[in-house]
């Protein structure tokens, strides 16, 4: 997509295939990590509209979390230190795995068990779904609704994005169009399916290019304020790789950015390139696991100068 303009579109296979439902521009799927950005954007909305700021203290807003020197900044760019919950509450002394585990629940068990850090606040960059588990929460907080509705009313309903949504692990979870492992055999939901804002948005192609035209309007969002979003704030090891806030980069040494996110859940796999210079979005999404949609970085060189050479693969999320 250019301009808001589709160049290329294509829908493949079986979005269900126990009922022959085949994939159509229409079809919903889990874009994983991508959520982030959608995430990431609307605490940027929350900012813009003077109801945080982004160096807040994140005690200042959930009163019981337990980490003093974390800030609102700090979830957006994994530089918090907190602990990875979806292994955290992979051992059946902290939780029942027979029970959904949800936002709350995260936090609640923060403060029960007294929960070390991984490291200190702001010391490094690591990639973290739980930081975006509590920026849900502070949305909620904030806007005084459930992370689906509110995500709703600031993202889905003004950009008319009709065909998305945020799963309710109570109400939809027998509903949505499920994931494959990569032999075909449907992966089922697990204990971790209940946590918003790291994941759980349903969207399809055409709803997200609605939403990555949107980020360059700035009637929607304040534009110095996304320019903060588009700033790597992880330096303190050598290499072109960096994150923003909800966003992805590559900053090569010869001047050119490459802005980007991928997603990786159950059998779901997602990649969302942003071409901030000629305004293009790419954007592939599975519900079989595959590394493919990862790929679609090598189209960058289409539309502008990114000096992309071999390199090792990117994390999946």
């Amino acid at each position: 997509v250019q301009n808001g303009q589709i160049i290329y579109e294509r829908y493949q296979g079986m979005a269900q295939k126990a009922k022959k439902i085949e994939m159509t521009q229409d079809t919903p799927l889990h874009i994983a990590s991508v959520s982030k950005v959608l995430t990431a954007t609307a605490v940027l909305i929350l900012v813009d509209a003077g109801k945080l700021e982004l160096d807040q203290k994140v005690n200042t807003i959930l009163t019981d979390f337990p980490y003093p020197d974390i800030t609102v900044k700090m979830l957006l760019n994994h530089r918090s230190g907190l602990t990875n919950y979806a292994y955290y509450a992979d051992r059946k002394e902290i939780w029942d795995r027979d029970k959904p585990l949800r936002n709350q629940d995260i936090l609640d068990l923060f403060v029960k068990n007294k929960t070390p850090l991984d490291r200190p606040a702001d010391r490094s960059f690591a990639y973290c779904n739980t930081n975006y588990a509590m920026l849900a929460l502070i949305i909620e907080k904030l806007t005084g609704l459930k992370y689906p509705q509110a995500m709703n009313r600031m993202i889905f309903k003004p950009l008319k994005m009709t065909n998305t949504f945020v799963m309710d692990y109570d109400k939809d979870r027998k509903k949505v169009i499920p994931s494959y492992k990569g032999n075909g055999v449907e992966i089922g939901m697990d204990f971790l399916d209940a946590v918003y804002g790291d994941k759980n948005i349903y969207a399809t192609p055409r709803d997200l290019m609605k939403f990555d035209m949107a980020r360059y309007n700035p009637n929607y969002l304040n534009a110095d304020l996304l320019k903060q979003a588009y700033v790597g704030y992880s330096y303190e090891h050598k290499g072109e790789k960096n994150y923003g806030l909800g966003i992805r980069m590559i900053e090569w040494v010869t001047g050119q950015h490459f802005y980007f996110h991928n997603g990786w859940w159950h059998g779901n796999t997602s990649s969302y390139v942003n071409l901030k210079k000629e305004k293009v979005m790419i954007l592939a999404l599975s519900n079989k696991f595959s590394k493919k949609p990862y790929m679609i970085r090598k189209l960058a060189p289409l539309f502008g100068d990114y000096p992309f050479k071999k390199e090792k693969e990117d994390p999946l999320e």
